[in-house]
């Protein structure tokens, strides 16, 4: 199995744990009016993600559409740069979601890595999406997608919701 399908796997591991405890048991963020611009980013960021997952679980992005796998790329980074600033701007972000982002950002390189190297050699190849089987991974991949798409709707939601506390009635 290639390593840019391991690392995307574990990615969206360590994420739903971050998500799950650090951002709803933990820091309670769809419940924090002061919260609702990283919400947002967290949906954003979200959505992205349920686009690399569903994208790259069955199809190889030729050609052209390479570069559309290196926009969400540069999108997660730059979303993830907001966030870090933001995040410590509202709220103090305990140890274990800190260790938890630090491993994030540890595997976001090497998906970086991996997956670059992987678009390297598809940018050169005609425009095509071309049937992918990774076998189970693609079923987990799906399912990270289907996953991260939930979320990203509820973390808009909750965006919203709080945004619109915050202009009061």
């Amino acid at each position: 199995m290639a390593g840019y399908i391991v690392v995307r796997m574990l990615h969206g591991a360590l994420a739903g744990i971050d998500v799950v405890l650090n951002h709803d048991v933990l820091a309670r963020l769809p419940h924090r009016a002061e919260a609702a611009m990283e919400e947002l980013l967290h949906s954003l960021r979200e959505g992205v993600f349920a686009v690399l997952f569903a994208g790259l679980a069955w199809f190889e992005w030729h050609g052209a559409l390479a570069w559309i796998v290196a926009a969400l790329l540069a999108a997660e980074l730059a979303i993830a740069a907001v966030d870090v600033k933001l995040e410590v701007d509202i709220r103090v972000l305990p140890a274990p979601e800190r260790i938890l982002h630090l491993l994030l950002f540890i595997n976001l390189g090497a998906i970086l890595v991996l997956l670059g190297e992987r678009l390297l050699a598809w940018r050169t190849m005609p425009t095509a999406f071309v049937a992918a089987d990774h076998g189970w991974a693609s079923w987990v991949l799906t399912g990270l997608a289907m996953a991260a798409f939930g979320w990203a709707v509820r973390d808009g939601c909750a965006a919203r919701r709080l945004a619109t506390a915050q202009r009061g009635p």
